[in-house]
């Protein structure tokens, strides 16, 4: 069933909305989970992943693995962490990839801008928790 007339439920301008999309909307799809701790702090699941964040890896070969973001790399979809790379044929070692989605952010690198983020989607701060709203007959 369709919820919003404006949006299509079409997988073909779906995928290329998604693959066309620009930088600052990509940035958004690029979103990682929190940490359990972060979690609980800033009351807050997601946030679109940055250059200086720490990351753990929870999904394949490299599961385990912690380390710093390196590159978000918007244009291949992928974030490049500290230390997790291959060495090439000739010697030289380049990084792996890896979907934002596949980390979980243990630090943030807070500036302004993020602080301001975190305010804005704390959800217990919010007024919709129903503290003042009432039954009426």
């Amino acid at each position: 069933m369709k919820f919003n007339a404006d949006v299509s439920s079409s997988r073909r301008k779906s995928r290329k909305a998604h693959f066309a999309a620009p930088s600052s909307v990509r940035r958004k799809i690029m979103s990682s989970s929190l940490s359990k701790e972060l979690r609980a702090k800033y009351n807050t699941r997601s946030i679109p992943i940055r250059k200086d964040d720490e990351v753990r890896i929870v999904r394949g070969k490299y599961k385990g693995r912690e380390g710093k973001v390196t590159q978000v790399y918007r244009k291949k979809w992928v974030i490049h962490v500290d230390r997790v790379q291959r060495d090439k044929s000739n010697g030289a070692s380049v990084p792996i990839g890896i979907h934002p989605s596949k980390v979980v952010v243990t630090t943030l690198k807070l500036d302004n801008d993020r602080r301001a983020i975190l305010e804005r989607k704390d959800k217990k701060k919010s007024t919709k928790t129903g503290e003042d709203v009432e039954m009426v007959d």
